[in-house]
């Protein structure tokens, strides 16, 4: 299993438990990934994210998406897509 890096958590809104994520690399619905940082740790599979409060079901490098997160998420943490090899 390996992963990859494809963005990096901008802002966390806890009234909707979404994360805002500046990708550096494409995501889709159905993608398993990975969180991480100083106090997060946790994978999920992304089940809905947004691009301007659109339903979107892939982005791209550069866009800012909105990430339906089953945790809490902290500004500069890492998101990485969990490949399997």
């Amino acid at each position: 299993m390996k992963e990859v890096e494809v963005g990096k958590a901008t802002h966390y809104f806890s009234n909707l438990q979404v994360a805002a994520i500046e990708l550096s690399g494409k995501l889709k619905v159905g993608d398993k990934i990975h969180i991480k940082g100083h106090t997060t740790d946790f994978v999920q599979v992304v089940e809905s994210m947004q691009i301007e409060h659109q339903p979107v079901s892939e982005a791209s490098a550069g866009d800012s998406i909105g990430l339906k997160v089953k945790e809490k998420v902290r500004e500069g943490d890492t998101i990485y897509k969990v490949e399997e090899e």
